[in-house]
């Protein structure tokens, strides 16, 4: 029974060693860099930072984050409905319109809300 796993773990030992071995040339070949107070300082698109990088964020951020994947995960439904389109049928059609129905209803509630305006 092991000798049908023996190539599995043979793999795993493969990629764990080229893994391993990546990290160390890049120990030995790598660039070195001296560590200054500059080099070592934030930087986030050419602006000089104002505040620490501990400060809370608005529950408005997280709202439209999580509205984001809410809305974008309705891709990952749509495209196999899509590859198997013909297969489905009228059947497929009602019941992706009907998703796509309630999804929009959704987005309609979220901007009656107003989750999506930040001030």
């Amino acid at each position: 029974m092991l000798e049908l796993y023996l190539p599995l773990i043979i793999m795993v030992i493969v990629g764990f060693l080229f893994g391993l071995s990546n990290i160390a040339i890049a120990e030995f070949i790598g660039p070195r860099k001296n560590k200054t107070k500059e080099k070592l300082s934030v930087y986030e698109c050419g602006m000089e930072p104002i505040t620490t990088a501990r400060e809370r964020f608005s529950v408005k951020f997280y709202m439209v984050a999580m509205l984001f994947i809410l809305f974008d995960i309705e891709i990952v439904f749509m495209y196999p409905w899509a590859i198997q389109f013909k297969t489905l049928g009228m059947v497929g059609l009602l019941a992706m319109a009907l998703f796509m129905v309630l999804l929009f209803a959704g987005y309609i509630y979220v901007l009656k809300k107003g989750a999506l305006e930040w001030q």
